[in-house]
């Protein structure tokens, strides 16, 4: 069981898991499973955007109210501003590029 004071923490913990690579028109960034479960919060984007998986893997992006969809190879996922969604952490490293809209 979480206590309050760690349920605050998980909430007060502002880090990014992942790492980032900026290019122009595009991010890459590279998803290490061994982040803890907390940092993968529901948001929303402050623009639009496209994610493109690199490679298979068994995670899963979520639009708010919608099911889960598997994040593998093929799998292109538009994301308009404001709208929130998360993902679901895999056990397997995942590496998605962002092209910024």
């Amino acid at each position: 069981m979480v206590t309050y004071a760690e349920m605050i923490e998980m909430v007060e913990d502002q880090r990014r898991p992942f790492v980032e690579e900026r290019h122009d028109g595009y991010l890459i960034r590279r998803f290490d499973p061994s982040y803890p479960e907390h940092l993968y919060k529901w948001h929303w984007d402050a623009e639009d955007r496209t994610i493109e998986v690199l490679e298979d893997s068994d995670w899963r992006f979520q639009y708010d109210n919608e099911m889960p969809i598997p994040m593998v190879t093929g799998v292109d996922i538009k994301i308009h501003k404001g709208v929130i969604h998360r993902i679901i952490k895999g056990t397997t490293p995942l590496s998605v590029k962002i092209l910024l809209d």
